[in-house]
């Protein structure tokens, strides 16, 4: 593992086992501004519970047809609210969009966020998939490729260097400016999101990970074994969605990127994921009663597929 990896990296990713986080809002109110307290309290429950993380996404502007607005707030006050009302778990960004982001703006937000909390932040980066936004930013669609390219480069530069020098199509530094804050360490980790119209080798080469969507199992083996050949041991992370049946013994059916299905299932499904190789899930938690939902997947899949090896055996 690589010395400039931070503290939020290293909870994810530091061990063997596999780990797990879940998505904001906690609440499940997707359309309007969450209950703050309510999503603090559920974020502080998730903590206690030993969720691994907590992810954010980044949805600049509300589209209906899409069907939701992310957690609404903007990805930088809301994660440093999160830092502060939680202690030790990941925060991460699933994912910031990178083409509608000027990368000075996000190189200073996510070092200042990473400061916040001391080292938690884990950067998932993307390039978008909500059409109406890119006329509204006045970014061509076509030019997302390589805008991504130039975004991950310059974002590498800038926490790397003092007073760099870069000419890129956003803008052109010649050695008179640095952005401060400096991240906690050489760079805040960069997990791109899909394959964010690059091939895996580019991926492999220039993030610290891969955060892909759900993926089915026979899929799931081919992109892995893609992926370790691109990558070697950099880490994979799974985003799907749980509905967890109220009968444990309750056999899956598919919903939009995942499943709902028994815990007994759930526990099988995840030690396979573990076993092919994902490094950490994050899970998308349906329900009602959303504290209830974090506990039972807690209880019932999270704990007893750490506690074991993929073969059953204790760990």
């Amino acid at each position: 593992m690589s010395a400039h990896h931070n503290a939020g990296f290293r909870r994810l990713f530091e061990t063997d086992r596999l780990s797990f986080g879940t998505g904001f809002p906690l609440t499940n109110a997707d359309e309007s501004a969450p209950d703050v307290d309510a999503e603090v309290r559920l974020a502080r429950r998730a903590e206690e519970l030993g969720y691994d993380a907590l992810w954010a996404r980044d949805v600049p502007t509300f589209w209906p047809s899409f069907g939701d607005a992310g957690q609404t707030f903007d990805v930088w006050p809301w994660l440093t609210r999160m830092a502060t009302a939680t202690d030790d778990v990941a925060l991460g960004t699933a994912s910031v969009v990178l083409t509608l982001r000027h990368p000075l703006h996000v190189a200073k937000a996510a070092a200042s966020v990473d400061r916040l909390s001391d080292g938690r932040l884990v950067l998932g980066v993307a390039t978008g998939d909500r059409d109406p936004e890119f006329p509204a930013f006045d970014v061509d669609p076509d030019d997302r490729g390589h805008l991504f390219r130039e975004a991950v480069g310059l974002l590498r530069t800038v926490w790397a260097e003092e007073f760099p020098e870069a000419d890129t199509s956003w803008g052109t530094l010649d050695g008179d400016l640095s952005v401060v804050p400096e991240p906690t360490t050489e760079t805040v980790p960069l997990l791109p999101t899909g394959h964010a119209r690059q091939t895996v080798d580019w991926i492999g080469d220039h993030g610290d990970g891969w955060l892909f969507y759900h993926l089915p199992e026979s899929t799931l083996e081919s992109y892995l074994d893609d992926w370790r050949a691109a990558a070697g041991d950099k880490p994979f992370a799974m985003a799907m969605q749980v509905d967890l049946a109220d009968d444990p013994t309750a056999d899956p059916e598919h919903v939009h990127q995942g499943f709902r299905a028994g815990t007994e299932w759930f526990r099988e499904y995840v030690r396979d994921l573990e076993d092919a190789g994902v490094d950490h899930l994050l899970v998308g938690l349906r329900g009602d009663d959303p504290e209830r939902e974090l506990e039972r997947f807690a209880s019932e899949v999270m704990e007893p597929v750490q506690a074991t090896g993929t073969d059953g055996s204790d760990r």
